[in-house]
């Protein structure tokens, strides 16, 4: 494939990548990575060539990371200012927004029809790209500096329970997400109006599972033995 010289090549190379990315991060999100091939892919992009995915991605992998990346970089914007504005705050709450409402925010101004949150959370349970989405988010700075603040902020917690609550927001926000993405998309009724006010369940729920109390685990030995049929069974 050829791509052409001076600006009109470039230009034309830029909007055939793009073309691509929209393509594939709507397929991925459809029907899953493992189910899309490069030439599915090049067709639904209205390329005539089906190696050019692999032309101008390579890899399966290195397309789902410019995809991750392509949002990520209007996110992080948004989460940076966000993080300025709470920067003396101490409230649990203010740093969860940080996490939830910029990724929201985008999606809304993005207009309907989105894919973003149904890619997200099929690459977050596919072995094979989740961790292409982690090391992603360890290179942004807002992200780090929004998940530290928040950390600071909590009350003491053992640290398997921190570990678990972390996991368990991750996977409320992730599939809260795309569940909302997929009602709008198949133009069914949502819980809530907007994405603001979407996130404005997700912030709730989310700050008070950081702040729910930790229950103390008792040990399987330790469990008080309870009898099965006979006379002391509970009537």
């Amino acid at each position: 494939m050829t791509s052409g010289a001076g600006p009109v090549g470039t230009r034309r190379v830029a909007a055939t990548r793009e073309q691509i990315l929209v393509a594939a991060e709507r397929l991925f999100a459809e029907q899953g990575t493992a189910a899309v091939s490069h030439r599915r892919i090049s067709e639904a992009a209205g390329q005539g060539n089906n190696t050019a995915v692999g032309y101008h991605f390579g890899t399966k992998a290195a397309l789902v990371r410019a995809i991750v990346r392509k949002h990520q970089e209007r996110i992080e914007h948004v989460r940076g200012a966000m993080a300025d504005r709470s920067d003396r705050s101490t409230e649990v709450r203010d740093w969860v927004a940080c996490l939830v409402l910029p990724t929201t925010r985008h999606l809304a101004d993005l207009g309907p029809p989105t894919w973003f949150g149904r890619f997200s959370a099929q690459i977050m349970t596919d072995p094979a790209y989740r961790e292409i989405a982690v090391a992603e988010s360890l290179h942004s700075p807002a992200l780090l500096r929004a998940t530290d603040a928040l950390v600071r902020c909590l009350p003491e917690l053992p640290q398997e329970v921190r570990r678990e609550r972390r996991d368990m927001s991750r996977l409320l926000l992730v599939h809260t997400i795309a569940e909302r993405e997929r009602a709008l998309a198949d133009g069914g009724s949502t819980r809530r109006a907007s994405w603001e006010q979407a996130a404005t369940g997700l912030i709730d729920a989310i700050t008070g599972l950081w702040l729910a109390p930790a229950t103390p685990a008792v040990p399987d030995a330790a469990r008080e033995e309870i009898p099965h049929g006979g006379e002391e069974d509970a009537s």
